[in-house]
């Protein structure tokens, strides 16, 4: 009763009249925790945290039904940090997503605005950054796919397919902006998945021109995780379900020309990483699984290994996660996890664990989070 009293007024702000074949939706979830971190900068650290699994989110989410199979959907959904208030996203009202469009339910829906690209939607839940089983700190170094969803798609349009017997398929056209130069930082990405009982497979692609240029109305922006000329992103995964087991696999590759450097936000690095303008490329293999010992209990970990050639530099990665997590109702959870990454000596690169805000001092760091989350 209160979350429909809720919703009432919070349409009226946006809507004048009600209409019985239309509905809107208020929804959320809420990650805190606290993490001990054994190195960052040279100290040990305890801190309060938001989302180091799943971000910590509101938003709004309406639909009209239009007659003959098509409705109107829009979706505002605004990013914020727990432990402080602040709004996530660079500062955005409707940082994580915000989009209106038609939907068919014969061919699928067509949407405009802030939106996640192929990236994310068709290869993302393969790898458990990309799921509620492991999130914000079990992203690949530097999140260097964007699994984790370190950046959206500004000025988007794009499609996504009904459900074809297990089959789907999407792509997403951002937009410069710019008058004068139309390449300049727009994105591009296209990907499928097919389901077959427990079997699911997926692959996408993802291009960014000039990411992180001075055009800052472009796709992608201050939130970049590189400056590049182009990068280009792709990869696939499989998995598989069977009884209270999950196992899967994925693979990513992100090749980068003119290559700049890494944003301050994503090397924990004040000013960012620089890699001298050359072409750098890194390379992701995740294997991962999680196991349900009760309806309420879960397990869930996962290895990764990434290598990287970076201004001339080869570095390369190993990161273990492992988290365990249980249920105290359907809308709320409890969860512990722990992450150690290891970065080659010789490379001259701390370990960075994503999300924690600095790297290690040392080609090493470990993680612990206790969190709480809740979904509304």
């Amino acid at each position: 009763m209160k979350k429909t009293l809720m919703v009432a007024a919070l349409t009226g702000v946006f809507a004048t009249a009600a209409h019985a074949q239309s509905s809107v939706t208020l929804y959320g979830l809420i990650d805190a925790g606290i993490t001990y971190t054994n190195n960052q900068g040279g100290h040990s650290n305890w801190q309060e945290t938001s989302g180091q699994i799943n971000g910590s989110r509101w938003g709004l989410r309406g639909a009209e039904d239009l007659g003959g199979g098509l409705k109107a959907i829009f979706t505002l959904e605004n990013g914020f940090n727990i432990a402080n208030g602040k709004l996530g996203q660079g500062g955005r009202e409707f940082g994580r997503q915000a989009f209106v469009g038609l939907a068919s339910d014969q061919y699928g829906a067509v949407t405009l605005g802030r939106q996640y690209d192929s990236v994310v939607d068709y290869l993302g839940p393969f790898s458990l950054t990309g799921t509620q089983y492991g999130g914000t700190q079990f992203a690949h170094p530097f999140d260097n796919d964007n699994l984790n969803n370190s950046f959206r798609i500004s000025n988007s349009v794009k499609f996504q397919s009904v459900n074809y017997a297990g089959f789907k398929f999407g792509a997403l056209y951002g937009f410069s902006n710019d008058a004068g130069q139309f390449a300049n930082n727009r994105a591009y990405s296209a990907g499928a998945s097919y389901s077959w009982q427990g079997l699911n497979v997926g692959a996408a692609y993802l291009q960014l021109n000039g990411s992180g240029s001075l055009n800052t109305s472009g796709a992608v922006s201050d939130d970049s995780t590189f400056a590049a000329g182009r990068q280009q992103t792709w990869g696939a995964g499989a998995n598989y379900s069977f009884g209270p087991a999950t196992v899967g696999a994925i693979y990513t590759q992100t090749n980068l020309t003119q290559a700049v450097g890494i944003s301050a936000a994503q090397s924990g690095v004040t000013g960012g990483i620089g890699l001298g303008g050359t072409s750098a490329r890194f390379q992701n293999f995740e294997v991962n699984g999680r196991y349900a010992l009760t309806p309420a209990l879960s397990l869930a970990g996962s290895w990764t290994y990434t290598k990287a050639t970076l201004d001339g530099d080869r570095p390369h990665w190993n990161q273990f996660n492992l988290q365990t997590d249980y249920a105290l109702s359907k809308r709320t959870d409890v969860y512990l996890q722990g992450v150690y990454q290891r970065v080659n000596e010789s490379s001259g690169i701390s370990a960075n664990i994503n999300g924690l805000g600095s790297a290690s001092s040392t080609n090493s760091q470990i993680a612990v989070t206790a969190g709480l989350r809740h979904r509304f």
